[in-house]
């Protein structure tokens, strides 16, 4: 049985480069933590909570950690636009 994700954050651009602009305003260090602890932390409490099974949340999990990271990249790259 197939397990559907409604919504699933690496689909929402505008969270996704709201957290790479913050991101790219920090440290490296401050980056990790903040992406870590901030964003995949409470997106995983969510869907843990909303109860989506944890292999999937970890999956999703990845694929948001790799959206975010290559939508800082073109922040940096472009050096502030988004």
């Amino acid at each position: 049985m197939a397990e559907i994700i409604p919504f699933p954050r690496t689909r929402n651009r505008r969270f996704i480069l709201k957290h790479a602009g913050n991101i790219a305003g920090m440290s490296a260090a401050q980056g990790e933590k903040y992406l870590a602890n901030t964003v995949l932390k409470v997106q995983r409490e969510t869907m843990l909570r909303r109860g989506v099974g944890s292999p999937v949340v970890e999956q999703e999990m990845r694929a948001l950690e790799l959206a975010i990271r290559a939508a800082l990249w073109r922040v940096v790259m472009e050096g502030g636009a988004a």
